[in-house]
């Protein structure tokens, strides 16, 4: 997965034995202090949940899809609420910004918690799109869709946790 571009800094004011004191901590964990200090800040499940939307960028989003798919079904109702708090890439199409707010809703609401205000901010797609092409199958998608993935316009027949 690719990591985020780093193109921002951040200074803080510690003091000598604070900065002596985080030295340590990040040379036991054989980390640059930099790396120590935002590993402290960005818990692991939002980095991986960050890393697997940034790769739904890149040439492969279906596999990148499957992925988050296998890490919401994982994540315990904390470790969710912490993955999915932060704003993900807005690099995405309307498409895979929709899939991804709707696998993230239906997450919570299995989980009864709140889905994250920057899901209601995602724009609904204005057609449908069915995750097959079979004319056949459309009244079945139309019909046994996630309502998450319904309200976003996506029709598909499993949701997060399952496979096809």
């Amino acid at each position: 997965m690719n990591k985020s571009a780093k193109s921002e800094q951040l200074q803080l004011r510690v003091s000598r034995e604070e900065k002596r004191a985080i030295q340590r901590a990040a040379a036991r964990a054989g980390m640059d202090m930099s790396a120590y200090v935002l590993g402290r800040v960005v818990s692991a499940p939002a980095a991986k949940f960050r890393d697997l939307v940034g790769a739904c960028a890149g040439p492969a989003p279906r596999y990148a899809l499957a992925e988050i798919n296998s890490l919401l079904s994982g994540f315990t109702a904390g470790q969710l609420q912490e993955a999915v708090s932060i704003v993900p890439a807005s690099n995405l199409t309307p498409y895979l910004m929709n899939y991804i707010a709707a696998m993230v809703e239906q997450s919570c609401a299995k989980r009864t918690i709140a889905a994250p205000h920057w899901t209601r901010a995602v724009q609904r797609l204005a057609d449908p799109v069915f995750a097959s092409a079979l004319l056949g199958l459309r009244l079945h998608l139309l019909t046994h869709s996630p309502a998450p993935f319904r309200r976003r316009n996506i029709f598909i027949d499993s949701s997060v946790g399952a496979r096809i």
